[in-house]
């Protein structure tokens, strides 16, 4: 049997396209289907981005992300309101895996899941991440310890052996799967790195924490084994990106 190719925007992992690079989300007028269809083909690219008007929203910084942010019409609890006429519906927001800018931040989990299906991708689960990572160094050929994000694909070194970069570093990464909100963190002992875990714990509360993976610039216990469930699904921060996978 011959397995399809994934599109150009993504490696193949098993059965599994999962994107290349971390997400970028941009602001693009349904009406302007050409672009819309490369987007959600994986075909776009950042030229193709730049002449049709597109517009990144919330890149990510060392301190806060640069403007402009997310619609009003994409609010953080992820109930997007469609641009008036476009069809089929759509609040006009899409994500993106492409390399050379920086990777969108401040988003939520219901932001990132929406602009993933939006883009006619999904969110990848725990277990896909996983797998994408495989290979990826735990060292400084990633961004970690650092002043702040850098553009994805930067650190061309930092890239699994599936070929999707920027695993480990740079930015955290929602992935689709919640558990119960942790109340602290540990280190995964000797042979998984000493990678950071916060998942659950004594005296957890009763809420519900969506998994972070893989660790950002500022270097803590970053690693291909990093998860981090701290985090409300609703939460934001400077931190946290997040990848598609379809």
């Amino acid at each position: 049997m011959v397995v399809a190719a994934c599109p150009p925007d993504s490696v193949k992992v098993g059965p599994t396209c999962v994107d290349k690079y971390e997400a970028s989300v941009w602001q693009i007028d349904p009406s302007k289907t050409t672009l819309v269809n490369k987007v959600q083909a994986g075909t776009a690219t950042l030229t193709d981005l730049q002449n049709g008007g597109a517009t990144q929203l919330s890149p990510a910084g060392p301190q806060v992300c640069a403007a402009p942010g997310f619609p009003t019409n994409f609010p953080p609890n992820g109930q997007w309101t469609p641009v008036s006429g476009s069809n089929p519906p759509s609040p006009g927001v899409y994500a993106v895996s492409i390399s050379g800018v920086l990777p969108s931040a401040c988003v939520t989990w219901f932001q990132a899941s929406q602009a993933c299906r939006l883009s006619g991708k999904r969110l990848a689960r725990n277990d896909e991440w996983q797998d994408a990572a495989a290979g990826t160094p735990d060292t400084t050929d990633c961004n970690i310890s650092t002043a702040g994000p850098v553009n994805t694909g930067a650190r061309s070194n930092c890239k699994s052996n599936w070929g999707a970069f920027d695993m480990v570093g740079n930015e955290w990464e929602w992935v689709a799967d919640w558990g119960d909100l942790a109340n602290g963190c540990t280190s995964w002992p000797a042979g998984f790195g000493s990678d950071q875990s916060c998942v659950g714990g004594p005296g957890s509360p009763y809420l519900p924490g969506a998994l972070l993976r893989g660790g950002a610039w500022t270097g803590t216990n970053d690693g291909v084994f990093a998860v981090d469930a701290r985090d409300l699904p609703s939460d934001s921060s400077v931190y946290i990106g997040f990848r598609c996978a379809r």
